[in-house]
């Protein structure tokens, strides 16, 4: 899977590449920002997006979520603060709260990659909040 991370943080971003890659993904862009974020899901076409809320230009995770709805790209949030999350999601799978343990990255990755490739019978991670849509 084409995974594109959102993160201003370098080290996160770092470590969640990382565990991407370990998992047998290929990471297509990491945007610290909603400029960069765009640039990457109109020409790297990521299967999968993991979107921090807020970026080092405010709050902008938001309006990725909305373009990567609009360009039917599966994506969770990860933040430290899910009440920023507007309660439809704007069409998020879900989202992870940060401070996340790797071993809950990975059980949520794990599920996350089943359920794009189309599986039903998946049991979510304790550490993925499913979106009510």
């Amino acid at each position: 899977m084409k995974i594109m991370i959102v993160e201003d943080e370098a080290l996160l971003a770092l470590e969640l590449e990382l565990e991407v890659e370990a998992a047998g993904h290929e990471v297509v862009g990491i945007a610290a920002s909603r400029k960069a974020a765009f640039d990457i899901i109109d020409e790297g076409e990521p299967d999968f997006a993991f979107v921090d809320v807020h970026l080092s230009d405010g709050p902008t995770g938001i309006d990725i979520g909305r373009r990567l709805a609009d360009k039917d790209v599966p994506f969770v949030f990860v933040t430290g603060n899910i009440k920023r999350i507007p309660e439809d999601f704007v069409g998020a799978i879900g989202a992870i709260e940060k401070p996340y343990t790797m071993n809950g990255l990975q059980n949520a990755l794990s599920y996350i990659s089943e359920a794009v490739a189309g599986g039903d019978s998946v049991t979510p991670p304790p550490g993925l909040i499913l979106s009510s849509s």
